[in-house]
């Protein structure tokens, strides 16, 4: 049975989740549809929401990076040194850290030995003050918050409590995630340039496949959409959907193939993606983050690569059938798939390790 945190006298903490800015609809979904929680406010990069009962379903969550209990958040910096004593106060009195730390303890489950902590800081733009000045500020108003058996560490801490600084804007909060979520313990074998777990999640919800339909990845690199589709499948036990995926290079497919063969069944094949050994008609999803420009030798084969693998892509997706793509190109891919009549039915605008992309869902009629 799953540790729970819940009373019937005081009301959960509200949690945010962090994630690849413009990817904020697809978790607000995924929150309120998976968890039956709800959103109360968005950001850039963030989403606040509630819960009726905090466990460890909340860290199981597919699109975000990190998921936090809400210590305390404010929008009223003034970016002067002045902030500093405020980010103190507000950690010091604010908070009911004794509460925040039982369910975070009920959620992560308590350590076999001493427990350890972890203070973390980060911050963006401008201000009066550095990011190490505003961490012992975090600190100072902790002190006698947290245990003194407790033992700080660097690294690997089973408790973390993070102050995220963006502009006027401070978010402090108890982690109740780790490194599984945003990494995977399925991707063992990485391959460059290759697409974050949490964005391939995005992309397979919105692909929505259904029990029995077949989903196919083109370009799919170690395999980080095919394995998603698996796991989405597994978790909401709607029955078996069939995954195929294929790459040029083959060291690349053995990478894939060691990341998902602990998953589930996968149709594997070395292939040209302009000329795939697949029969017209014969897949219902088409999920793929093609080559961004920088990935190729010359950016300027991009268009070409594109009509060709729209063409493929046209040929083997059924009528009626939904792709999703990721990349930078947008116009040369819109322009590729228009070609064959498709119609978009959805655009996000997604920032990937610092580098601005495009999200889209295309129909074929």
């Amino acid at each position: 049975m799953a540790r729970r945190s819940k009373s019937e006298d005081t009301p959960l903490p509200p949690l945010y989740a962090m994630l690849h800015a413009g990817l904020e609809p697809v978790v607000a979904d995924e929150i309120t549809r998976d968890l039956g929680g709800e959103v109360k406010k968005t950001r850039r990069g963030t989403v606040i929401f509630r819960l009726n009962t905090i466990d460890e379903d909340v860290v199981q969550l597919r699109t975000t990076e990190d998921v936090y209990l809400l210590a305390w958040g404010s929008d009223t910096l003034t970016y002067k040194a002045a902030d500093l004593k405020s980010i103190e106060q507000w950690t010091a009195k604010q908070p009911d850290w004794k509460r925040l730390f039982q369910i975070h303890h009920a959620v992560r489950g308590m350590p076999k030995g001493k427990p350890t902590f972890h203070l973390v800081c980060q911050m963006t733009g401008e201000h009066g003050f550095r990011r190490v000045d505003a961490l012992d500020a975090m600190a100072d108003g902790l002190k006698g918050k947290i245990p003194g058996t407790w033992q700080p560490a660097d690294e690997n801490a089973w408790l973390e409590i993070w102050l995220t600084i963006t502009g006027r804007t401070a978010v402090c909060g108890v982690r109740l995630s780790d490194r599984t979520m945003r990494h995977r313990a399925y991707k063992r074998e990485h391959v460059a340039a290759s697409l974050r777990p949490s964005v391939a999640g995005a992309m397979v919800r919105l692909a929505g496949a259904a029990p029995d339909m077949t989903v196919l990845d083109p370009f799919c690199g170690a395999g980080t959409i095919l394995a998603e589709q698996i796991e989405l499948s597994r978790r909401r036990r709607a029955g078996h959907v069939r995954v195929i995926g294929g790459d040029l290079d083959a060291t690349t497919l053995l990478n894939a193939q060691a990341n998902i063969e602990r998953l589930g069944p996968v149709d594997l094949c070395r292939w040209d993606a302009t000329a795939l050994p697949l029969a017209a008609e014969s897949v219902d999803r088409i999920i793929t983050n093609p080559p961004f420009g920088k990935q190729l030798s010359a950016p300027e084969l991009i268009p070409g690569l594109y009509r060709a693998a729209a063409k493929e892509w046209n040929r083997v997706l059924r009528p009626g059938g939904r792709a999703v793509f990721l990349v930078a190109e947008s116009v040369t891919l819109r322009e590729a798939v228009k070609a064959h009549g498709w119609q978009q039915q959805r655009e996000l605008k997604v920032r990937v390790l610092g580098q601005l992309a495009v999200m889209s869902v295309w129909q074929k009629p």
